[in-house]
């Protein structure tokens, strides 16, 4: 048994409300079942309901492990965790793992300081579960009971982590939060810092990253890809982090990706505007060997 299943699916900002109701406005968690494994992806609000189902589902019956993959440290995706039921029950054991900060504090000082009383009535050290830190880099990992890791870095403002799930010869991958990687360098002759040299290495670089990319998605049975933005949207924001639909697709398309998911659904994208734009590319890509989808709370899609 490999399945995942959706907990939280918007980015930036939690957007409860009549408009959301039918894809979910808590931002990014993600739940994977590798047989009697289980994997949390991300913390963001979805982890509250999840914690709850859990608690009403799971506790009574045995203690929850859980291993955590924290994809990077903006507070959407870790703002969930002070309210994560189980870590207030004894028996919980969490293996919480990520990449460090770009200032260098460790993962458990980043993610702990909301569980302060600046921020919130429990400390960190009076949470009843054990809870252990584990820091991931750019590599591949084998987690044990023949399940495997495959890491790499994402192309946003701060360091973020895609991972690669492979159990029993099928593959989850996720890729939250990351946008095409371009040249740094001006590649404009007419700009007063264009360097040739600069702008030709800059370009390669950027190709190279692009490839590395599209190897770590190659094949996935399911892909969970950043899509905050159409095309045009992203033109307006590029640089912040975030991938169109159409950059998901197009790099499904190039690697045989078989279940294309559709993530990090941009705050204000009504249930209208996203079920519009899924049924859109569904139609357009009716003929290929792809199946796009959108996400939503709820959803559980077994590999």
């Amino acid at each position: 048994m490999f399945y995942t299943r959706f907990w939280g699916v918007r980015g930036s900002i939690p957007t409860p409300g009549p408009a959301t109701v039918v894809y979910g406005g808590n931002t990014a968690c993600l739940e994977i079942r590798a047989d009697d494994r289980l994997i949390i992806v991300d913390l963001g609000t979805g982890v509250k309901p999840f914690g709850d189902w859990l608690a009403a589902n799971e506790i009574k019956k045995h203690p929850i492990t859980a291993d955590v993959f924290v994809t990077h440290t903006h507070w959407d995706h870790i703002m969930g965790f002070p309210m994560f039921t189980p870590v207030f029950i004894p028996g919980t054991r969490l293996k919480i793992w990520g990449s460090v900060s770009y200032d260098g504090d460790p993962l458990e000082k980043v993610i702990g300081a909301q569980l302060s009383y600046r921020y919130w009535p429990v400390r960190l050290d009076e949470l009843a579960a054990h809870i252990e830190y584990e820091e991931l880099k750019q590599d591949s990992y084998d987690l044990g009971g023949g399940l495997n890791l495959v890491t790499t870095s994402l192309n946003h403002p701060t360091l973020c982590l895609g991972y690669r799930f492979e159990y029993e010869g099928k593959s989850i991958v996720t890729a939250f939060d990351t946008e095409p990687f371009y040249n740094l360098f001006p590649s404009d002759k007419d700009d007063p810092a264009y360097n040739e040299e600069s702008a030709r290495e800059g370009e390669q670089a950027a190709a190279l990253e692009n490839q590395r990319m599209l190897e770590f998605i190659k094949g996935a049975d399911v892909l969970v890809y950043d899509t905050s933005y159409t095309e045009e949207e992203y033109k307006k924001h590029k640089g912040w982090g975030h991938s169109s639909y159409e950059t998901a697709i197009a790099n499904s398309l190039k690697t045989g990706v078989k279940k294309l998911v559709c993530f990090h659904h941009e705050p204000r994208r009504s249930d209208d505007e996203l079920k519009a734009l899924e049924d859109g590319f569904r139609s357009r890509f009716a003929s290929e060997p792809l199946e796009i989808l959108m996400a939503r709370e709820g959803m559980t899609i077994e590999v």
